[in-house]
């Protein structure tokens, strides 16, 4: 075992009817490992010496298997997202007699004061964890009913910039601090980054809907959309629905279709592994194929880092929303009077240059252009080309 596991016993008095240990106990369990584990580290009372109190505002727990009196669970913790007054926490559950997936559970905590005010979460708890804070909080507006976190600097034309899964905001940082004389907004999708994470509410219409409303609680009329990957499936819903609402599009590697059989196989899959180890599973299937080789390894662990600050509910909805999207192939030919450009990575593993070539070729007028040195992510691996693109594009439609 390392730091972060702790042993529980199950005593009979947790156990319902039937011998089972019983939902409710599942929390006392939880409760204790967690307790058990800051024992360890920065004490038990890391909180009321910093004048502050970890209340609960939101549990989503995951029942694999029965657990019976006298087995002893093994419990590990991992501290998933670390912000200035919230953090949440991710705990899984194992037989220690044959490793058995029992359970797992995420709970989000926000700290408060005696007066129930959000406090900062003391230092000692993150550097215990080895977790690195989140990303600076952004503002927050709660659209479509989730709160998203959003960045949102400059004025003059609007670009809307959307992420990739299971990415956040931050991947846009040198094209929100370059692309001066625009207004750059960069919001969290619903389940990644800082916004919300509900269990149930992911597709692509939803994630659209989210945004059509947040480009109304800015006050824009129009805004060119710039989506990588994921992104750029939400940007064909929103273009899809709210045509007059853009301005331009940047698709950058992306594709059109819908999952293959294969693909949605594929999914399937990866959402069975982030529901038993979580993030973890998702930063293993996708960090291998977002770069080239030559990428440095403080990229890596940067993206490494931001996958694993992802809730499982965000990644599981996220993935089912993608194995679900519909088929836009048929809208490129229609995309007629929306000046579009189809930015790719040279050495993209995912959606290869052949892909972005098909796309341009079928969108009316659309431009192209391949980023050299980049993988899946140019905007990360290779930012200043990328932002280089995006600004003759914009300047092309004033």
């Amino acid at each position: 075992m390392n730091l972060a596991d702790v042993e529980q016993v199950v005593y009979p008095d947790d156990c319902d009817a039937f011998g089972h240990l019983n939902q409710a106990s599942f929390l006392r369990v939880f409760e204790r490992a967690r307790w058990d584990v800051l024992a360890r580290g920065p004490g038990m009372d890391v909180f009321v010496r910093n004048g502050a109190w970890p209340a609960v505002r939101k549990t989503v727990i995951d029942y694999h298997a029965p657990a019976f009196p006298g087995d002893i669970l093994r419990v590990h913790q991992a501290l998933i997202h670390h912000g200035r007054t919230s953090f949440t926490m991710r705990q899984t559950a194992r037989r220690a007699s044959d490793g058995a997936l029992v359970a797992t559970a995420e709970f989000v905590f926000v700290c408060i004061d005696r007066e129930g005010r959000p406090v900062p979460v003391p230092h000692e708890v993150g550097e215990y964890f080895q977790a690195r804070p989140s990303a600076e909080p952004a503002d927050r507006l709660s659209v479509n009913g989730v709160s998203l976190s959003v960045e949102h600097r400059g004025s003059g034309p609007a670009i809307l910039f959307i992420h990739a899964f299971p990415l956040d905001r931050t991947i846009w940082q040198h094209q929100i601090d370059t692309l001066t004389g625009y207004r750059r907004i960069a919001p969290d999708l619903r389940g990644m980054g800082q916004s919300d994470a509900p269990d149930l509410g992911y597709s692509m219409s939803t994630y659209a809907e989210d945004l059509l409303a947040l480009v109304d609680a800015l006050g824009q009329d129009q805004v060119v959309l710039c989506g990588l990957s994921l992104g750029g499936y939400v940007a064909f819903e929103f273009v899809r629905r709210w045509r007059e609402r853009v301005r331009g599009l940047i698709l950058m590697d992306t594709r059109a279709e819908a999952d293959s059989a294969e693909g949605r196989r594929a999914r399937e899959a990866l959402i069975g592994r982030v529901r038993e180890q979580g993030a973890i599973a998702a930063a293993e299937a996708m960090l291998p194929r977002f770069f080239t080789p030559q990428v440095s390894p403080e990229i890596i662990e940067r993206i490494r880092t931001m996958i694993l600050r992802t809730s499982v509910s965000g990644i599981v909805g996220a993935l089912s929303a993608m194995r679900e999207r519909p088929d836009s192939t048929p809208l490129l030919e229609t995309l007629t009077g929306i000046p579009t450009l189809v930015l790719v990575g040279a050495e993209d593993m995912i959606t290869p240059p052949a892909i972005a070539q098909g796309m341009a070729g079928a969108i009316p007028g659309a431009r192209l252009m391949e980023i050299p040195g980049a993988g899946h992510l140019p905007c990360v691996e290779q930012p200043v080309p990328t932002t280089r693109a995006i600004l003759k594009f914009l300047q092309s439609l004033q």
